[in-house]
């Protein structure tokens, strides 16, 4: 359909989308009332349709991984990062035509009192806040210290596709350097800070040199657990495109592997590892994979899943020894391998926060803001404890989407502009052609209830705290997922239970 030749007023609903062209350009024209846009038809993440999303107030959502866009400017949401493009819309006798694409303009200079910002990490948190006080206009000095080698990456791919031999080296920055310098963003890699005076926000790096800024983002996430047992070599943790790497050769290399840890990273990585035609044995405490955190249902499915692409599950035992090409475990049994990936947890990176006198409970404790007890210092992503608008608790997540829209939010209050954190938590989780989509909370739940078929891969899973649904895992349902993700987010209680009684 070609939107510049136009199309009749009635052909689209109130709140609908329709797909279409315009100069050989896939375009989404949506209608809110009387009016009109035209936008870009690709997420810019990983190119999900938005024409399968849904229409959110002023905003359009990717149903793959909820990016969101402004449907005025296309300006992004994380995980998108880039926007995409806006065509001017005309309405002329009962037809809408698209004419010709908007030009992104400049920034306008922001005013504020902040001329100088230090962020601590180089992961995401700290490359979405970069980019959102270039984005607003903030012309004062942005230094990002990185305690990794490298500029920050897609992180979540380390143990999907990347590992997995489908996603190429060079998908991996967010951004390259030369973006970093072209924004005038200073980028400090491989540099750790020592020491932070909370008073004068002043920070002292690892060779003893010292910077002082009139903000500071707190952003050093977590750190893996690692395993260091007598005989455990060639055990690997995975944080790092160094650790991806150092797994991937081991992969070429050799062909039977122990992970140990049933989580979500460790059951990525035996997926990926079946990709490489990986032998792969799963060794962990719990019953169920998974059962804790998603309940005994998808636990069981996901198991059946892994099973039924060649996983051997070793569970209700740990390993008690390693010795050379074999672990024992605390079961007697031995296992073969030629080498080991542990997924055994991480711990939030708070102690900087902690001997700078910050408020430290389970993390870094924030408000809505984000802002630290200290003034002028602010938190996010791994680390930050703050009061989550849905469940009225306080929580602390280790969710890569979350991290990203906690850096961008965080910018904006140190603008100067009061923007409270009020998205839900969320993640996806990638096990072979399943993706499992999953918003809330679900921390203590009581009850599980399971609607529609997990076999059938459309499924929703309900976690209730009492008789509140405090966390919602889909299958096979992207766009619900996506209008639960708004009803949660406009604390929305009978609405999230309107959707999940409807499936």
């Amino acid at each position: 359909m070609d939107f510049k030749s136009g199309i009749a007023i009635e052909q689209i609903a109130d709140g609908g989308m329709l797909a279409g062209e315009a100069d050989g350009e896939n375009v989404v024209l949506v209608r809110r009332g009387g009016e009109f846009f035209a936008v870009g038809a690709e997420c810019t993440h990983y190119h999900g349709p938005l024409a399968d999303g849904i229409v959110a107030g002023d905003t359009i959502r990717c149903p793959w991984h909820h990016a969101c866009f402004d449907l005025r400017t296309g300006a992004a949401t994380a995980p998108a990062l880039n926007p995409i493009p806006v065509w001017n819309v005309e309405q002329r006798d009962g037809h809408v035509f698209v004419t010709t694409k908007r030009e992104i303009p400049p920034a306008t200079p922001v005013k504020t009192n902040v001329s100088s910002v230090g962020i601590v990490g180089g992961g995401v948190v700290g490359n979405n806040a970069a980019e959102m006080l270039r984005r607003e206009g903030f012309a004062g000095t942005i230094t990002i210290i990185g305690a990794e080698e490298t500029v920050p990456i897609d992180r979540p791919n380390l143990s999907k596709d990347y590992m997995a031999g489908t996603a190429p080296e060079e998908w991996m920055p967010l951004r390259d350097a030369d973006f970093y310098r072209a924004q005038n963003i200073e980028f400090l890699t491989g540099r750790r800070v020592m020491q932070l005076d909370a008073k004068t926000k002043t920070l002292t790096l690892d060779d003893r040199s010292t910077r002082t800024f009139d903000a500071i983002l707190l952003a050093t996430g977590s750190e893996p657990v690692r395993l260091s047992p007598p005989g455990a070599t060639r055990v690997h943790v995975l944080r790092t495109l160094r650790d991806s790497r150092a797994i991937i050769a081991e992969a070429a290399k050799g062909k039977r592997a122990v992970v140990l840890g049933a989580s979500f990273i460790g059951l990525e990585v035996a997926a990926s590892l079946r990709a490489r035609e990986v032998e792969v044995t799963v060794v962990a405490p719990d019953a169920i994979p998974l059962g804790k955190t998603m309940g005994v249902e998808i636990g069981a499915f996901i198991r059946r899943l892994h099973e039924e692409h060649g996983v051997r599950f070793r569970l209700g035992t740990t390993v008690a020894t390693f010795e050379g090409d074999r672990v024992i475990l605390a079961t007697g049994e031995p296992l073969l391998c030629d080498f080991v990936v542990a997924g055994v947890g991480v711990r939030p990176n708070t102690q900087l926060a902690e001997t700078a006198g910050l408020t430290v409970d389970h993390g870094v404790v924030v408000d809505e803001f984000l802002r630290t007890s200290a003034p002028g210092i602010y938190a996010a992503g791994d680390i930050a404890h703050y009061p989550d608008r849905f469940s009225g608790k306080s929580v602390r997540v280790e969710h890569w989407v979350a991290a990203g829209r906690q850096g961008q939010t965080a910018a904006l209050n140190i603008l100067g502009r009061p923007t409270p954190h009020t998205a839900p938590p969320f993640f996806w989780s990638a096990h072979y052609d399943v993706t499992i989509n999953y918003i809330g909370n679900a921390a203590g739940y009581d009850r599980v209830e399971v609607h529609g078929s997990l076999n059938d891969r459309r499924a929703l899973v309900a976690y209730r705290v009492g008789d509140r649904i405090a966390a919602v895992a889909t299958i096979g349902l992207d766009r619900e997922s996506l209008d639960l993700e708004k009803a949660m987010e406009d604390g929305d209680v009978a609405a999230v239970e309107r959707i999940v009684a409807s499936i």
